[in-house]
């Protein structure tokens, strides 16, 4: 497998590839000891990443002709909300959702967001401490948690924050 890879702005056509990648990088909420006895939300559908591409602010990564990880996110206020980022577990710890971070603050950036928003796991090293690394603090009282679905499929039950990172 190469290891040279580079992002672009998501296509329609990326949508099913997205949810690949997100039930792939799933099978390590699956496994985490830390979420035992832990409902996992279900990955959001082919249809659903589609709507969430057309609304402009989505990443992809590429390698070769593959999708290897995407940044999902769409406008709310003056806010981007990042509903998914997700790497396929052959290209994790290789900069790959760093850099999809990265240029997703600098696309917010760019279109007049003041901020990113997301909700994650808080007690997982490449979930919450992983989002604090690149900027992002918690927000008080999980405000926003309702933003990102979580009620409906119970993830208020689950051991999740709500964070954001302002942008210069």
């Amino acid at each position: 497998m190469s290891s040279a890879w580079s992002l672009r702005l998501a296509r329609s056509e990326d949508a099913g590839a997205f949810h690949r990648v997100e039930e792939d990088a799933a099978d390590l909420l699956r496994s985490a000891p830390e979420l035992a006895n832990t409902a996992i939300p279900p990955s959001r559908s082919e249809q659903d990443y589609a709507r969430l591409i057309r609304r402009g602010h989505c990443l992809s990564a590429i390698a070769g002709d593959e999708i290897i990880g995407f940044a999902a996110a769409t406008p709310k206020g003056r806010e981007l909300h990042l509903h998914e980022l997700s790497v396929a577990r052959s290209w994790q710890r290789r900069r790959v959702g760093a850099t999809l971070l990265e240029a997703l603050a600098i696309d917010a950036r760019n279109s007049g967001f003041r901020a990113i928003t997301l909700t994650t796991f808080r007690d997982l090293v490449w979930n919450a401490p992983f989002y604090a690394a690149h900027g992002f603090v918690e927000v008080a009282n999980g405000e926003g948690e309702e933003d990102d679905g979580a009620i409906e499929v119970g993830a208020l039950d689950l051991p999740r924050c709500a964070m954001i990172r302002l942008l210069d």
